[in-house]
């Protein structure tokens, strides 16, 4: 069977946990009021253990919370702001404090990373996510950047205990990785492509773009970095070392704990020689109407000026 060109970051992972659920009952899946075939199936093939609470996230993680801490692999979907910041109290309470007294498996799904709702306007942009929930003691963070990498997080949650979010793009997009061993979770990123003097490093949707620029710029590196709390900070380290510019790239907010603030943290504590270059959203909603293209375009996050900017840098 051959495997599809683009697929949803939620189908794949929420169709490999529905197959994972035929043989693990402690799985269970609840949603806030979200629909979509893969939740069909888990639906109608295990309906003991699907929850729909309706719209209510903060309710949706104080079940979740309860289930989790009676030992089952919880899992909740929730459209990603609004499972973030609507529920965010419940999720430092009933599971980054308690989680550091007792064991709680809970992964919240967070589905619309970034501007992926793009004519829904700035309520249902996510940009703040991944900075609110890498802040979260005891919570990890992760954002996939194709289908591939969202499938194999399926395992690899079940298996690692403690409270987790990962931010799922809400667009098909293609596969990134044609080897799913190129995904290592425990190492918390990839490289995409080599490089030498300047390196990309990007989460999310973003990997996408960064792969596009590296193409139409030969020596350009890029690092897909899809856990970003934890990440091997060491091995992250050893692999910016030889560069002397590090772009990054990621749908949120920068210079306020994105994946920017990851890298600073790395190139400070390393001393590494590299300047770093955050591209992202700045301090600022964005209430434009247009395609993710466009939004991109008006804040200086889009190839073209991802290349220009890396001209600039090889030019100095």
């Amino acid at each position: 069977m051959s495997r599809p060109t683009t697929m949803t970051m939620r189908d794949s992972f929420i169709g490999t946990l529905c197959d994972r659920m035929a043989t693990d009952e402690a799985i269970f899946f609840l949603v806030a009021d979200l629909g979509a075939p893969a939740l069909d199936r888990i639906r109608n093939e295990y309906p003991q253990r699907f929850i729909n609470v309706g719209i209510a996230e903060q309710n949706l993680i104080n079940v979740a919370t309860g289930l989790a801490l009676e030992g089952f692999s919880v899992y909740t979907y929730a459209i990603a702001p609004f499972i973030t910041m609507r529920a965010y109290e419940q999720a430092r309470v009933n599971l980054a404090v308690s989680s550091q007294i007792r064991p709680v498996n809970v992964t919240m799904l967070g589905l619309g990373g970034g501007v992926s709702y793009v004519v829904s306007g700035p309520t249902h942009h996510c940009l703040e996510d991944l900075a609110i929930m890498r802040l979260l003691p005891n919570m990890s963070v992760y954002c996939p950047s194709d289908w591939v990498v969202a499938a194999q997080l399926v395992d690899y949650t079940r298996t690692t205990r403690g409270p987790k979010y990962i931010r799922f793009d809400g667009k098909a997009l293609p596969a990134l990785y044609a080897d799913p061993a190129a995904v290592d979770l425990q190492k918390g990123f990839a490289r995409l492509a080599p490089g030498s003097d300047i390196c990309l490093v990007s989460t999310g949707f973003m990997s996408h773009r960064a792969f596009k620029v590296a193409q139409e710029r030969p020596g350009v590196g890029v690092i897909d970095i899809f856990s970003l709390k934890p990440c091997d900070e060491s091995a992250l380290a050893a692999a910016l070392a030889s560069y002397s510019h590090v772009i990054t790239m990621e749908e949120g907010f920068i210079n306020n704990g994105g994946l920017d603030s990851l890298v600073t943290k790395v190139v400070r504590e390393h001393e590494l020689r590299c300047r770093q270059h955050p591209v992202g959203f700045n301090d600022r909603y964005v209430f434009e109407l247009g395609s993710r293209d466009h939004l991109h375009a008006i804040n200086d996050m889009d190839e073209a000026a991802v290349i220009a900017l890396t001209d600039r840098l090889r030019a100095a």
